[in-house]
């Protein structure tokens, strides 16, 4: 029988990524990712909304990545598979933690505006790079497009 092990999830970063190296070299970064349901409770009227927060590990140069431009309130679209981990703490209790082992991760929402750290609160689009070339080959270059306007 086929299974299939696949999260998706967009939502904020809680706090700055925590990137640590093992042995190996290889980077690993951890986030926490807050994500926001609204729902309408039935009995009040009342508008609601619930958080639920979720661990996400990186690894490799994807860790890198995320570990150097991912900051508190960074909003972030991040694809992976689900993991739980055993292990038994220093007084003999066994303890769970399920995490998301991120395949990819997309930044949304565009560079902080007045490089404000930490806050993520306002965010501006980021603009595209402008070549400058000369005055000349500019103006040949839009002579030559006249002809492909379609108005």
């Amino acid at each position: 029988m086929a299974s299939v092990n696949k999260v998706i999830i967009v939502g904020n970063v809680g706090r700055d990524p925590e990137t640590r190296y093992m042995p190996s070299g290889d980077a690993v970064t951890n986030i926490s990712v807050a994500t926001s349901d609204r729902y309408k409770d039935k009995q009040t009227s009342e508008m609601k909304e619930t958080t639920e927060w979720h661990r996400v590990a990186f690894f490799g140069k994807l860790a890198e990545i995320a570990g150097q431009y991912l900051k508190k309130g960074s909003q972030v679209y991040v694809e992976g598979r689900l993991r739980t981990r055993k292990w038994t703490d220093a007084s003999g209790q066994e303890k769970y933690s399920t995490e998301i082992v991120a395949d990819s991760m997309q930044m949304l929402g565009g560079k902080p505006v007045g490089g404000s750290e930490g806050g993520g609160e306002s965010y501006a689009r980021s603009k595209p790079v402008e070549h400058s070339a000369p005055a000349s080959s500019n103006a040949a270059s839009l002579g030559a497009m006249d002809d492909d306007i379609p108005f």
